[in-house]
């Protein structure tokens, strides 16, 4: 039995469980509550793990390492932007977690960031439910596509399939489970899968590591690959590039406004778990990006001349490990990759019928109704998605080949468009009491757009991460129209009883 047999053996035990779990979920999907955020029913761990390796996704077992791949300036990109994404984990669990929990039940239990939108402000007009779900479609479409990337890049890499055909099969296998279970069945995947990443990351620099015979002989093969010098800022010619700095600090701002992310909080038995939850998943991250960027760097001294630095985690696995063990560890790229994609699925189906359906279609369906819409906005939302890189090198400077650029830039816009558009509205509506409904909509238009418009542009100020304008634009147009505009007593007094 040759290698690649047994690797696929082990992939196929696992694809095995993940759809066990679906299955064993399809009937516990009685209404659009169950099968988007299971019922409230969930505990720390499960709550941790699933915010966590939803959150990282494939970006962290691929564009992370192939960033830090790339010396120097990659490397020093990839070190501050987990330093930003560490320290924006940490602050989403202190500050947010809690206050979101009891605000979205307390406001009518919403199950989605567009209905607790709509019930926090009482906007009867649909207006900032709609706009809401829209740029929650158009984010999501980039940054499932991004995981569907990943998922035909590892096929592709390991068993030597055509990207095409290692798309079908990575799309395929994601929507199954997703489509099955619901919420529930994509929580606990989420955490078998984040279990999964965690040992991987850790096992896999340690070996290579050690390959090289430590530390020492790592710096030597390092400094003989290229003569620039490693420097903790990250430089250009010799001068800062304070470009850079900001705008890999700035991933931290992303993390208040990912609607895939959010619900998992909202999702928790009760606030009270939020604290041991931040514990876990404080933990698991800070350990997962600093072995995620160590990847690349060791990646790099023992095979420097891949062609491309986002299989690095693959090719050291299949290089360094027996069929066996290599296909275990080889499961955490498609656990990070499913973990994700599934999560984002099931909030862009949510948008599509528990926001755009329920919302201005037919305001009377039932449960049942809702459910069986949401497994068909799935499937459609995944053909869309997948399309969007079904092409694997198209024609340069076209913009299907910006969107085809890498994982690491897909992750990385998608992200961006979420933490502009929602970071500062999540943070107001929780945090401001004069917050209106029209700076809340402005606010949102502004920062998508913001997002959009400056992820279209290159050069000069264009280069900074479309996040930080587009936070900034958001920020100041939710204050300045909420200046302008007031909220009535009804919502005062509601703000007043969930700060209490």
């Amino acid at each position: 039995m040759n290698n690649t047999t047994i690797i696929a053996i082990v992939f196929f035990i696992y694809l095995l469980v993940m759809l066990t779990i679906g299955l064993i979920n399809y009937k516990k999907n009685d209404t659009l509550s169950d099968y988007v955020l299971g019922g409230r029913k969930l505990g720390p761990w499960v709550t941790a793990m699933s915010a966590q390796a939803s959150d990282m996704s494939g970006w962290l077992l691929l564009g992370l390492p192939g960033t830090a791949y790339l010396l120097y300036q990659g490397t020093t990109e990839a070190i501050w932007t987990a330093v930003g994404l560490f320290i924006g984990t940490y602050l989403n669990w202190l500050i947010t977690a809690k206050r979101l929990r009891k605000y979205t039940e307390f406001a009518g239990n919403a199950v989605t960031l567009p209905v607790f939108f709509e019930n926090r402000f009482r906007d009867k007009s649909g207006v900032l439910r709609i706009v809401s779900s829209i740029f929650i479609l158009l984010f999501f479409l980039f940054y499932t596509a991004s995981m569907f990337s990943a998922s035909a890049k590892l096929f592709s890499n390991v068993f030597g399939v055509n990207y095409q055909l290692a798309l079908v099969i990575g799309v395929f296998i994601i929507v199954s489970y997703t489509f099955l279970g619901g919420f529930t069945a994509v929580c606990e995947t989420d955490m078998i899968q984040g279990i999964l990443m965690f040992i991987a990351l850790i096992v896999v620099p340690i070996i290579g590591l050690s390959k090289l015979g430590g530390i020492s002989s790592m710096r030597l093969q390092l400094s003989s690959l290229t003569t620039e010098v490693f420097s903790w800022i990250p430089k250009t010619n010799g001068v800062t590039n304070t470009a850079l700095l900001v705008s890999s600090m700035a991933w931290g701002l992303g993390y208040f406004g990912q609607p895939h992310i959010l619900p998992r909080f909202m999702a928790i038995k009760n606030a009270d778990e939020i604290r041991p939850a931040r514990i876990i998943a404080t933990i698991w991250v800070f350990i997962t990006l600093s072995t995620g960027v160590i990847v690349g760097i060791v990646g790099k001294a023992l095979y420097p001349n891949l062609a491309d630095g986002e299989t690095i985690f693959m090719t050291m696995v299949q290089d360094m490990f027996s069929p066996v063990i290599a296909g275990i560890l080889l499961t955490a790229i498609l656990a990070a990759v499913m973990s994700t994609a599934d999560s984002q699925l099931l909030v862009a189906s949510s948008a599509i019928a528990g926001d755009l359906y329920n919302g201005s279609i037919n305001k009377n369906a039932d449960g049942k109704t809702l459910v069986w819409v949401s497994r068909f906005a799935v499937l459609l939302v995944s053909i869309l998605a997948a399309s969007l890189v079904f092409v694997p090198n198209p024609e340069p400077g076209t913009l299907l080949a910006k969107i085809n650029a890498s994982v690491f830039k897909l992750v990385s816009f998608a992200w961006a468009g979420f933490g502009a558009a929602f970071s500062p509205i999540i943070l107001f509506s929780l945090f401001w009491r004069k917050t209106t409904k029209e700076g809340a909509i402005f606010g949102i238009l502004a920062g998508g757009l913001s997002a959009l418009l400056w992820w279209l542009k290159d050069g000069g100020i264009w280069d900074i991460y479309e996040i930080l304008p587009g936070f900034i634009i958001s920020s100041i147009v939710i204050i300045i129209v909420s200046s302008f505009t007031k909220n009535s007593q009804e919502i005062l007094d509601e703000f007043d009883k969930v700060n209490k």
